[in-house]
């Protein structure tokens, strides 16, 4: 017997003896998770701060305690649309990734990686790409994907698994298919007259499609994957989902056996097929009538999704059942987005977003405006962590700025995507679906993050100044 121990003991030595030696990043990044983990704050507690540091700041710029008071209140539910779009992204998402041929495919990726540094890797290169189609989908993909990966590998430090999930938030989704500034920009009846005056149409052959938007995903990802690599901490130094108290059990849709005569449709696909013929018709419509991915925005996304997830679960029995288990996953976003309402409704009533804007505004010209387009963008998205909504706030100042400097105004949507992610890093509000995937909390994440946030920034605004040089300024385009 005491042999077999040591026998066994030899061999554990041998599978995790390349990761006994911690290096430099490895055990700053562990340092960062053990501050995060005791000093970073609530998501909501993070919100109503905000709100707190905002209605101080717009007290300063003139507003009385009664006026920022009524607009609170007045913006509160202004993101009522949104919110609830959010919340079916995150819902369809579940039930996408709930039904069995994608949890097939959650599955068999799941067996791939064989040690924690590789697991940890191996999601975030998937949260990533998952993420250029869709932020919801690549939430509760990479949520589930942890789940099953975090079963199967033994020594995995749940907040770098946590946080390699949520990369694609926090880097590239915004340069992909739902990027909604680069959607928005591409319909006359999308944008709103006084921004449609300044820059015109904006084609995704322009902004998603490009090389250089290309050259910024390749090269994010590389950089995401390395730091995941080298700052992924050893299982011997690993904080486990077991030591957290986060267990994981096996997703799995269980549906029961039909009782009674009157359960039949619950069980029968005729329902599920009559609802999706509709539904992709209408869809062929939408997207014949607004030609192509202009139609991509997040109501078809969410009705998209619905209808391919009926279909993925055949019957409406366990469509419902996989529904069921993610409405959970929406609670703090349905209590929290009104709150982010309430600041933008604070900001834009005082004039704040004016001030930072026309400052960096006028401290450029032609070759610095990228850079500080970008800087600007990143530290409004602290604020107002809304791609869409703060890019109409944003826009009508960024893009006459560009065309005064003769700055590509295609560019500077993508200047936007790509700095609009930084503070996701940061700012626990993206992290809640994933948060409610896999029950923990935002300073469990945002060590990781943050040392993400530490390499990411420079290179993004390094990046998105150095590839302005290849674009020309090209006048607006009017439908």
């Amino acid at each position: 017997m005491s042999n077999l121990i040591k026998q066994t003991d030899v061999q554990l030595n041998n599978v995790y003896e390349p990761e006994e030696k911690e290096g430099s990043l490895a055990r700053l990044g562990f340092k960062m998770a053990d501050w995060a983990e005791k000093w970073f704050p609530d998501a909501y507690v993070f919100a109503v701060a905000a709100v707190v540091i905002i209605a101080v700041w717009a007290m300063f710029m003139g507003q009385s305690v009664y006026q920022i008071s009524v607009n609170f209140g007045s913006h509160f539910w202004d993101l009522v649309p949104f919110t609830m779009q959010a919340a079916f992204v995150i819902i369809t998402g579940y039930i996408l990734a709930a039904s069995k041929p994608v949890n097939m495919l959650i599955m068999a990726l799941a067996g791939i990686p064989k040690t924690p540094r590789h697991a940890v890797c191996f999601v975030a290169f998937f949260a990533m790409v998952s993420s250029l189609l869709s932020w919801g989908f690549s939430l509760i993909f990479s949520g589930l994907l942890i789940r099953e990966v975090t079963r199967r590998v033994d020594g995995i430090d749940y907040r770098a698994m946590g946080a390699a999930g949520y990369l694609g938030l926090g880097s590239i989704w915004a340069l992909g298919l739902s990027s909604a500034p680069a959607l928005l920009m591409t319909t006359k009846g999308s944008l709103p007259p006084a921004l449609y005056k300044i820059s015109g149409v904006i084609p995704l052959s322009t902004t998603l499609f490009t090389w250089q938007n290309l050259v910024m995903i390749v090269v994010l990802i590389a950089l995401s994957v390395c730091i995941c690599y080298f700052s992924t901490p050893s299982a011997k130094k690993a904080k486990t989902a077991e030591m957290a108290g986060v267990r994981y059990d096996k997703l799995t849709i269980e549906v029961p056996k039909r009782e009674k005569p009157g359960e039949w449709l619950e069980y029968s696909p005729i329902l599920t097929l009559f609802i999706s013929a509709l539904g992709m018709v209408y869809l062929y419509h939408a997207f014949r009538t607004k030609g192509g991915f202009a139609a991509l925005d997040y109501a078809t996304y969410d009705f998209m999704c619905l209808i391919l997830g009926m279909l993925l679960h055949w019957t409406p029995k366990s469509f419902l059942i996989a529904a069921k288990k993610s409405i959970p996953a929406t609670g703090e976003v349905l209590l929290q987005f009104p709150i982010y309402a309430a600041i933008f409704g604070i900001m834009i009533a005082a004039g704040i977003n004016d001030v930072i804007a026309k400052f960096f505004v006028e401290i450029s010209n032609q070759h610095t405006f990228p850079a500080l387009v970008a800087i600007y963008s990143a530290i409004l998205g602290l604020f107002l962590p809304s791609g869409g909504g703060k890019w109409i706030v944003e826009a009508p100042y960024v893009l006459e700025a560009a065309k005064h400097l003769n700055v590509n105004m295609a560019w500077c949507v993508q200047i936007y995507n790509a700095a609009e992610a930084l503070p996701n890093f940061i700012n626990p509000f993206w992290m809640l679906p994933m948060m409610g995937v896999l029950n923990i909390r935002a300073r469990d994440l945002a060590g990781y993050s943050m040392l993400q946030l530490l390499f990411h920034a420079p290179i993004v605004i390094i990046m998105v100044w150095l590839l302005a040089y290849t674009l020309p300024y090209v006048p607006p385009v009017f439908q």
